[in-house]
């Protein structure tokens, strides 16, 4: 098994890096607007993200992200594949059926390492469980077009380069905010995302920090 994927079935047990490292990306307000709210409303809806990561040829870890349909809620934005649970279903279940329905990677190719911290997404009131899996090889994808206009996948390491993270102010809901972004795509990977990929990155420097 790889190094990485080992250490964190073991770190996983333990406490995460949680809210402090995902509020590091999250948009805050320059003149007026709302803090993020994170925490959770009583009928918040139980939703999950499954963060995907594979062994490049390199063997280095790589993790997918897609770029959302342009006609579905936060169209048009980099994602983890995810979405609401349905009905007795587990949120790792969640995670599983999602990527099957957006990229067609079938859950049997997917082995679960755990989760990291919820993250409460107030704008569409879910509360979100990031779902770490691996697979032993690139998976094959097969798009939903309904759903998402593209797969791609980055190299872990790419992600903690400094000149890959851009801070602007943008106006979001009638205020301007500072926005720290990953500089990786032609669309910009911020806002949720980031700060759920944020706590991962955390532990990936904890297990880089270990082994150097």
């Amino acid at each position: 098994m790889h190094p990485l994927i080992q250490f964190l079935e073991d770190r996983l047990s333990q406490g995460l890096p949680g809210r402090k490292a995902q509020v590091k990306m999250a948009p805050e307000p320059v003149d007026g607007g709302e803090i993020q709210e994170m925490e959770p409303s009583a009928e918040a809806n139980a939703s999950s993200v499954l963060i995907l990561l594979f062994p490049n040829e390199d063997e280095k870890m790589e993790l997918v992200l897609t770029l959302r349909s342009h006609d579905i809620d936060h169209g048009g934005q980099i994602s983890f594949p995810g979405g609401r649970a349905e009905k007795n279903e587990s949120l790792h279940q969640t995670a599983l059926r999602e990527a099957k329905e957006e990229i067609g990677v079938s859950p049997d190719t997917i082995t679960v390492i755990g989760e990291l911290s919820e993250l409460y997404v107030s704008h569409s009131n879910n509360l979100v469980i990031p779902v770490l899996g691996f697979t032993n090889t690139r998976p094959e994808f097969n798009i939903n077009p309904a759903e998402v206009e593209e797969v791609f996948a980055i190299e872990l390491h790419s992600l903690l380069h400094k000149k890959n993270i851009t801070i602007e102010n943008w106006d979001l809901h009638s205020y301007t905010y500072r926005v720290p972004y990953w500089d990786i795509h032609q669309v910009p990977l911020w806002g949720a995302t980031a700060m759920m990929l944020n706590e991962f990155l955390d532990l990936y420097r904890e297990f880089l920090n270990k082994n150097s």
